[in-house]
C-alpha cells in the first residue's frame, strides 16, 4: 500500500490535520470555551432536515475534534465520532468528558475508507457528513461505499459540504481555475495558515484534495442502494471562504449584491433502501 502515491498523500494530510487540533482548540472560530457553557446543540436547519434524534445511532465520519458530534448527543442521539487524526480523537474524548457525554459519546480512530470494518460492521439510523469533508477523499465511490455500509435500511445520510463550484473558484475573484470533476491526481496546496483564527502557523503545510462534481456524488450513492430524498445548493456558506464573499444578515457569508448568486454549500439527505 506503501507504494501507492495516494498512501502518502492521505498520510500528509493526516499530519496536516493533527497539527490543526491544538490551534483549532485555541481559536475563536470554534470557541470551545463558549459552547461548552452555552451547548448551542445542532443547527436548526440540521434539526429540521433529521427531526427528533432521542435514542437514535448516529455516527460523524470526519468528526475533527468532535464538537458537532457531541452536539447531537445533546439533542439525545447515541453518537460515534469517526476521525483519521489521533490528535483529534483523543481531544475528541476528552471534550466529551469534560461535557458529561461519555455515556452517549463515543470516537474512534479510522480513515473514511476503513470505518464500517473498524467499526466491526455496526449500522447506524443516521450516518452525519458536515463542511469540509469530501474534499479530502480521492474516490467518492469509496466513500458512498462506506456510508451504505454504516447506514442501516431506512437509515438517512446527511450530508452539507462545500460545493464544488465552490470548490473551484479562484480566492481572488469568482472565476473557475481548478476542475469541477473528480481527478486521480489531487491540487497540491502549501500552506501555513488554516480555516480558522490562529495562534501560530501551521509546521505540515502540505495538504492534497479532491473535488466531487454533483452529479458524481449523487451517482455514487444511488448506485449504493441510497435514495436521494433531497438536494439543495445554497448561496452562502459558514465562512469567509473568499475574501470577496460579505456577511449576511443570517450571519452567513454570501456574494455581494453587484455579483451574480452562485452555489457555494449543498446540502443532500438520502435513504439507505432496504
Amino acid at each position: 500500500m506503501e507504494d501507492d502515491p495516494t498512501f502518502e498523500h492521505l498520510a500528509a494530510n493526516r499530519r496536516n490535520w493533527d497539527d490543526r487540533v491544538p490551534v483549532h482548540l485555541a481559536s475563536r472560530f470554534y470557541d470551545v470555551d463558549r459552547w461548552m457553557e452555552s451547548r448551542p446543540g445542532p443547527p436548526l436547519r440540521e434539526v429540521d432536515a433529521l427531526g427528533d434524534v432521542t435514542g437514535l445511532d448516529l455516527v460523524h465520519l470526519q468528526c475533527h475534534f468532535g464538537l458537532d458530534t457531541l452536539a447531537w448527543a445533546d439533542a439525545g442521539a447515541r453518537v460515534v465520532g469517526v476521525d483519521f487524526s489521533p490528535v483529534a480523537v483523543r481531544t475528541a474524548r476528552d471534550l466529551a468528558v469534560r461535557a458529561g457525554l461519555v455515556e452517549r459519546a463515543s470516537f474512534v480512530c479510522a480513515a473514511v475508507q476503513d470505518a464500517a470494518g473498524t467499526l466491526g460492521h455496526r449500522t447506524f439510523d443516521i450516518v452525519y457528513v458536515s463542511l469540509g469533508a469530501l474534499c479530502w477523499l480521492p474516490s467518492v465511490e469509496q466513500w458512498a461505499a462506506q456510508v451504505a455500509a454504516l447506514a442501516r435500511p431506512g437509515g438517512r445520510l446527511y450530508l452539507h459540504d462545500s460545493h464544488p463550484i465552490s470548490w473551484s473558484l479562484a480566492d481572488e475573484a469568482p472565476l473557475l481555475t481548478d476542475t469541477y470533476f473528480e481527478e486521480p491526481e489531487p491540487f497540491v496546496d502549501e500552506s501555513e495558515q488554516t480555516y480558522t483564527d490562529a495562534d501560530r502557523p501551521l509546521a505540515s503545510t502540505r495538504t492534497y484534495e479532491w473535488n466531487h462534481g454533483i452529479g458524481e456524488v449523487v451517482t455514487a450513492l444511488v448506485n449504493r442502494g441510497l435514495r436521494i430524498d433531497v438536494l439543495t445548493e445554497h448561496d452562502w456558506t459558514v465562512r469567509q471562504r473568499f475574501p470577496w464573499l460579505v456577511e449576511s444578515a443570517a450571519g452567513h457569508w454570501t456574494t455581494p449584491e453587484d455579483r451574480p448568486r452562485m452555489p457555494l454549500t449543498f446540502t443532500l439527505v438520502a435513504t439507505r433502501l432496504p
